[in-house]
């Protein structure tokens, strides 16, 4: 019988150590995913953990929202893991999904879940309307400045060549193409 943690985090800027110390507690293996959001449809660790699970084993997460945030696809799993004799624990939430009860906590969980999440983008896209509103700009500072641009136009009507302009305002001649919208 082999127990196996599950560890997903969206970004590489989420602190782990938490999550990882308990599972290890728990675990005799723990796989971490990075990167990859839970409404993803590639989630290869996931996938090579559900791979090795087989009857018997306990797959484990620290909480329900780490391995899924669909009530459909934590019911979908949750069903595919009974049914291959395979234990489900998350150590935040007590809840033994092998009965009625704990299959009705397990399910009030993943909606809620999925619910914080929506809740959150939706708060997201509003905050960054407003912010749009009020003139400022969203996403990743622009590499080329109004006066960066005046350059690459004075360079290029010199008859530079982009890759010679690129390179002297250091950003990728995609960039600067995108920038002046040369195709």
């Amino acid at each position: 019988m082999a127990r196996l943690g599950y560890i997903r985090v969206s970004t590489d800027k989420q602190l782990i150590d938490r999550q990882v110390d308990s599972l290890r507690d728990h675990c005799d293996q723990v796989f971490i995913e990075y990167g990859v959001s839970a409404v993803s449809k590639k989630r290869p660790v996931y996938d090579e953990v559900m791979g090795v699970l087989t009857e018997g084993d306990i797959f484990i997460v620290c909480s329900l929202d780490r391995a899924f945030r669909s009530v459909t696809d934590a019911l979908n799993e949750l069903d595919r893991l009974h049914k291959s004799d395979i234990q489900f624990l998350s150590l935040s939430q007590d809840f033994d999904t092998t009965i009625p009860h704990g299959k009705l906590l397990y399910t009030l969980t993943a909606a809620l879940a999925e619910w914080e999440r929506e809740v959150l983008s939706q708060r997201t896209k509003e905050g960054m309307q407003a912010a749009r509103r009020k003139g400022k700009q969203i996403g990743r500072p622009r590499k080329l400045n109004a006066y960066d641009l005046v350059e690459a136009k004075r360079m290029l009507n010199a008859q530079t060549p982009l890759a010679v302009a690129a390179q002297q305002l250091k950003v990728h001649e995609k960039t600067l193409k995108r920038a002046l919208d040369i195709t």
